[in-house]
């Protein structure tokens, strides 16, 4: 671990957990870890952004994805891809994800944030295309464009059932603003419109999970549930390797009902 000081967070927790074996990448900024390791038969790079409290950029000493965690995101990934280029069978790669939110600052938006956190999604969706199997682990938070950057082009996606558990574009009080509503008011629209929803079960319905894990205390868990989600991730990266490298499985849901007859029409007429 580098000697910058950490808090705790439920990504660096599970990377600990997952990558207990395997063996680090060096190079990398304090607030980005790699391990390439060994899960079943599979080999997988781990990736997992944490809190450094020590960050150059305070906007992303919290555990955010600012520039630093961007473009070292896409290092790590690409790294898989060229190192990969020649092998029949590609590397898996698990992203560990517990991102509160992109870096928002002045130097972050001089510097061209826009352009590090599209690198990463770059890296990832072309790792996707070129046949590595992606596994995105939400552990914790999984909000705007942290989670763009970092897990949300793999090919499954898994969460842990639990309340620390939240994916949406923006935290409920920033929502509130920018729609000229109380947080009371957005909760309640929450609970009637369920992309508008905090909780991770409404957004399960929107089909974009492959599966929900009920995790007793993801900050404290057995043994025996550490166990069940390595296994779990094993299966998924299986499941890829026959099913190929398409985002298709994530329009089953019946709350995407209306994006497959959009996406059905667009190729009737074009």
């Amino acid at each position: 671990m580098s000697a910058s000081k950490q808090t705790f967070s439920r990504g660096n927790y599970w990377f600990t957990q997952l990558a207990s074996d395997a063996c680090d990448v060096s190079g990398l900024c304090a607030s980005v870890k790699a391990a390439d390791g060994k899960l079943g038969q599979h080999d997988v790079r781990y990736i997992a952004v944490i809190p450094d409290a020590e960050n150059r950029y305070p906007r992303a000493a919290a555990g955010e994805v600012g520039l630093l965690e961007g473009w070292t995101l896409a290092k790590v990934v690409n790294q898989v891809i060229d190192e990969d280029a020649d092998k029949t069978v590609k590397r898996a790669i698990v992203a560990i994800i517990d991102v509160p939110s992109q870096a928002y600052g002045r130097r972050e938006e001089a510097f061209g944030i826009h352009q590090s956190l599209a690198g990463a999604a770059g890296a990832y969706a072309n790792a996707r295309l070129a046949g590595h199997p992606i596994v995105g682990l939400i552990v914790g938070k999984a909000m705007s464009g942290a989670f763009l950057a970092h897990g949300y082009q793999a090919n499954k996606l898994i969460a842990f059932n639990n309340p620390g558990v939240m994916i949406h574009a923006m935290g409920k009080e920033s929502a509130a603003r920018i729609t000229l509503r109380s947080v009371e008011a957005l909760e309640k629209l929450a609970a009637e419109v369920p992309p508008m929803a905090y909780d991770i079960e409404n957004y399960a319905t929107l089909g974009l999970l492959s599966q929900l894990m009920d995790i007793s205390n993801p900050e404290n868990p057995t043994e025996a549930e550490i166990a069940k989600v390595k296994s779990v991730v094993d299966e998924s990266i299986s499941e890829i390797v026959l099913q190929g490298v398409y985002l298709s499985n994530r329009l089953g849901a019946d709350n995407r009902a209306s994006s497959s007859k959009v996406r059905e029409l667009m190729r009737e007429q074009w």
